[in-house]
C-alpha cells in the first residue's frame, strides 16, 4: 500500500471514531448546532489526532475487507464512548422527570430546542441549567480530553473488546439511575411529607376534597423545591467528570 494511502487510511480511521463520538455525545451532538460546524470541528480534530496516532502495522498490510472491519471497530468504539457520556449526562433530566411525575405534570410536553424531540418542561429546564454550569466550568474540554486519552490508550486500529464496551455502558446506566435518584431524593422526601399531611387532613376532615386541594399544593411544592435545588446542580458537574473518568474505557 503506498504511503499516501497509509496516511489517508489513518486520517479516515481517526475521523470515523471522532464522528461516531460526536454523533451521540451531549452538547456537540445536539441538533441546534449547525451541521457545518459539526463537520468542520470533526475534520479539524481528525487531522490533529491523526498526526499523533500513527497507523498500526497491521492496518498498513491489511486487505480491503480487513480495512473495512478496522473502520467499523473504530466507529463502534467512538459510538460507545459517546453513548456512555450521553447516558451519564441524562441523569439531570431523569431527576427532572421523577419530580414532574410527583407534581402531576407527566402529560406536559414541550419541544426541546436542543434535541428537537418532545420532552417535559421541568426536565428540559434542569438540563439547560446543567449545560450552562457545565460549559462555564469548561466541561466541554472534558470531551476533548476523553478523545485524547482514548488515542493514548487505544491508538487507531486498537480498541477495547466488546464485553469491555458493553460493561462500560451498563455501568453508565446504573450510575445514571443512582445519580438521578440521589438528586431527586430530597424533593421526593418533601412530597412524601406532603402526602402524609394530606392523609391526616383526609381523616380529620372527611368532607374535604383532598384530590382537588392536592393538585395546586403539589405543583407549588415542586416549584419551591426545584428553586431550592437549582444551586446544587453545580455539584453534579464535578461528579459527572469523576464518573466519566471511571466508566469510560480509555
Amino acid at each position: 500500500m503506498p504511503p499516501v494511502n497509509e496516511r489517508l487510511l489513518g486520517v479516515f480511521m481517526v475521523l470515523t471514531r471522532i464522528s461516531a463520538f460526536f454523533l451521540v455525545v451531549p452538547i456537540f451532538g445536539y441538533m441546534s448546532i449547525p451541521a457545518r460546524v459539526k463537520v468542520s470541528l470533526t475534520v479539524l480534530l481528525a487531522i490533529f489526532f491523526s498526526m499523533t496516532s500513527p497507523v498500526p502495522i497491521a492496518a498498513k498490510q491489511a486487505s480491503v475487507p480487513e480495512v473495512i472491519l478496522l473502520i467499523i471497530n473504530e466507529g463502534t468504539y467512538g459510538l460507545a464512548l459517546g453513548l456512555i457520556a450521553a447516558v451519564l449526562f441524562a441523569a439531570v433530566r431523569f431527576a427532572g422527570r421523577i419530580i414532574e411525575r410527583q407534581m402531576g405534570l407527566a402529560m406536559a410536553e414541550v419541544l426541546d430546542p436542543l434535541t428537537g424531540e418532545r420532552s417535559q418542561p421541568l426536565g428540559s429546564l434542569l438540563e439547560m441549567m446543567f449545560i450552562l454550569l457545565f460549559l462555564s466550568a469548561n466541561g466541554h474540554h472534558l470531551f476533548l480530553l476523553t478523545l485524547a486519552r482514548s488515542y493514548e490508550t487505544f491508538p487507531a486500529g486498537h480498541i477495547p473488546t466488546i464485553p469491555v464496551l458493553a460493561g462500560g455502558m451498563v455501568s453508565a446506566g446504573s450510575a445514571m439511575l443512582m445519580a438521578g435518584l440521589k438528586m431527586a431524593a430530597p424533593i421526593l422526601a418533601a412530597f412524601l411529607l406532603l402526602m402524609v399531611v394530606l392523609a391526616v387532613l383526609a381523616r380529620m376532615v372527611p368532607e374535604m376534597n383532598i384530590l382537588f386541594i392536592s393538585l395546586p399544593l403539589r405543583v407549588g411544592l415542586g416549584l419551591l423545591m426545584v428553586a431550592a435545588f437549582l444551586p446544587f446542580i453545580n455539584t453534579f458537574v464535578a461528579e459527572f467528570a469523576d464518573l466519566m473518568g471511571k466508566l469510560l474505557p480509555v
